[in-house]
């Protein structure tokens, strides 16, 4: 099957591709049958580890909808996506995604999402975390939460 929001983010990954980007990620993010944003693999050109292709359209959406939230969209990406990928989906409020390739089909062609899906499972160690200054930190999400109350 076919579909042509689909074929919108091969083109995003072909693009970024011919450009020397990165890899061959490419996404759109669709609102109520319109592409709202665009984003291909960008990691190489940016020196950003962060700039995924699924990170780059909701970015790009979330500047032309002038929102953070993206309750309502769908996304579109030529493969299943990253941990962080999906963190950042999931903070969009992004709740329904289509993929083509699945984390398997990236591993083949060497990219290691498998061992952050291994680390969050608890099956291997990727970093090692560390509570540090807890109390400060508390005093700032307390003075954070107050603010908040006051400005609702």
């Amino acid at each position: 099957m076919s579909d042509r929001y689909m074929k919108q983010a091969l083109i995003e990954a072909c693009e970024g591709i011919s450009k020397g980007h990165g890899g061959p990620f490419g996404s759109v993010v669709v609102r109520q049958g319109s592409i709202v944003g665009r984003g291909h693999n960008r990691v190489l050109e940016k020196h950003d580890p962060t700039c995924h292709g699924e990170i780059e359209a909701i970015r790009d959406a979330c500047k032309k909808l002038g929102t953070h939230d993206l309750s309502g969209c769908e996304l579109y990406t030529t493969a299943e996506p990253c941990p962080m990928c999906l963190g950042a989906i999931m903070w969009a409020n992004i709740k329904k995604v289509y993929y083509g390739c699945t984390k398997l089909d990236t591993a083949e062609i060497g990219f290691r999402d498998d061992d952050f899906y291994k680390h969050l499972s608890g099956e291997a160690k990727v970093l090692e975390l560390q509570e540090c200054d807890r109390q400060a930190c508390l005093e700032l999400f307390a003075q954070y939460d107050s603010q908040e109350k006051e400005l609702y």
